[in-house]
């Protein structure tokens, strides 16, 4: 059996991170610049409250996923909400209680920081993700539209 450990990112983590991250952005058909990986890096090292937060997960001692998530003001509620922009796992670590260990240290992060609200978004072709998140979570009515 698999021991998941869920952890806060770490400097010495940078080059698993990156591999992770870029894993994730390739099952998206993505990638950014050298220096989005930079920023974001040192982004998430910081200690500023507005910036990403980032936790790794351990399979039996080695990274094999990772979440990014935010806290922000909202509109109707007095309580900030948590946005959960990045989730990944290794491919063979799939099914093995990962994603469901990352995303329920995101509420608890969010829990202890009084922002009981949290949520995602994923592309609707994402079928195994979302096999989780229909456990985990409820989905929404809403549609999202962006700048082109």
């Amino acid at each position: 059996m698999t021991k998941v450990t869920i952890r806060p990112i770490r400097p010495e983590d940078q080059a698993e991170w990156r591999r992770l991250w870029t894993d994730y952005l390739t099952f998206y058909e993505s990638s950014v610049p050298a220096a989005v990986y930079a920023t974001s890096f040192a982004r998430l090292m910081g200690d500023d409250p507005h910036d990403y937060h980032g936790l790794i997960a351990e399979c039996d001692g080695k990274p094999c996923g990772l979440v990014h998530y935010l806290f922000h003001r909202h509109m109707w509620k007095i309580e900030n909400t948590c946005y959960l922009q990045d989730l990944y796992a290794d491919p063979d670590m799939r099914g093995k209680g990962v994603g469901r260990a990352l995303i329920e240290a995101v509420y608890q992060a969010a829990d202890q920081a009084g922002a009981p609200g949290v949520y995602w978004m994923t592309q609707d072709f994402n079928t195994t993700a979302r096999q989780l998140y229909d456990r985990i979570g409820t989905l929404s009515p809403f549609i999202k539209y962006i700048r082109v």
